[in-house]
């Protein structure tokens, strides 16, 4: 991968953006190899949790300006063909079956926060800045918008949107774009913290916990979702994993993912 850096460690996975001197913009070859490396990422048996870094100053500037100038020459369909590749890159790391953190040491600007927002969790440092700065340009966040509205909501959406104002960790925090910020001397440490608090738990229950939020988040509370609800608590509770959970749970021994 020429615009990537992947490192896999046992049942977890790191994937870095490594175009340090361009800001870990995004173009053509880098969505391509980000949606490569998540659609692979997602068959690879054993796997419990990926993080999402970068290499460099910036975490992720957006559009590469190389990139952009090519666009700006492009017809409607192309434009069509070429923001799909995005939206269908963005929807790899978000339905990515284990979960994705994100590890921000730098600044996110356009498709960057959709890269944080795309991601299950997120950590950051408390000098890093995000910008949704596509209306400067005279474009809109229309590919990263479900993400960045599930993650900020949109009463928030709503303000940064169309103003494109930069905010600061802190009020990426108070948003719920990252879930905490850290000093960047104990940033690996917080997010390996939370990698061993998800390889500590029932891998399959993991995995079935994220395709529940996706499946139960935003739905009205109908009696077809509370049996929906039902029936997922059924299946895992009768799996073996539930079934080997519980019993070490009550006998009070180590269940098999703890071991070895």
């Amino acid at each position: 991968m020429s615009n990537l850096e992947i490192r896999h460690e046992g049942p977890v996975s790191h994937v870095w953006l490594n175009r340090p001197t361009l800001r870990n913009a995004f173009d053509a070859t880098t969505i391509a190899e980000l949606m490569h490396t998540f659609t692979e990422l997602a068959s690879r048996d054993g796997l419990r949790v990926v993080v999402l870094g970068a290499h460099g100053k910036a975490f992720c500037a957006g559009a590469d300006l190389n990139w952009m100038r090519e666009m700006a020459g492009y017809s409607w369909d192309e434009n069509h063909a070429d923001a799909t590749g995005l939206a269908d890159m963005l929807w790899a790391i978000a339905s990515c079956p284990v979960p994705v953190i994100a590890r921000v040491q730098g600044d996110g600007y356009g498709g960057g926060v959709g890269l944080v927002a795309a991601c299950d969790i997120a950590v950051g440092t408390p000098t890093v800045g995000f910008s949704l700065s596509e209306v400067k340009l005279g474009l809109t966040p229309a590919t990263i918008s479900p993400y960045v509205l599930r993650a900020i909501g949109e009463r928030a959406a709503r303000r940064y949107i169309v103003t494109a104002e930069r905010f600061d960790a802190t009020q990426a925090h108070h948003l719920g774009l990252l879930h905490e910020v850290v000093e960047p001397e104990a940033l690996d440490a917080t997010v390996d913290r939370l990698v061993q608090a998800i390889v500590a738990n029932g891998p399959q229950a993991v995995r079935a916990g994220k395709r529940l939020i996706q499946e139960v988040a935003g739905q009205e509370i109908t009696p077809a979702l509370r049996d929906h609800t039902a029936r997922h608590i059924a299946d895992i509770r009768a799996s073996d994993e539930g079934r080997a959970g519980l019993h070490a749970f009550l006998n009070k021994t180590v269940p098999a993912w703890q071991q070895g």
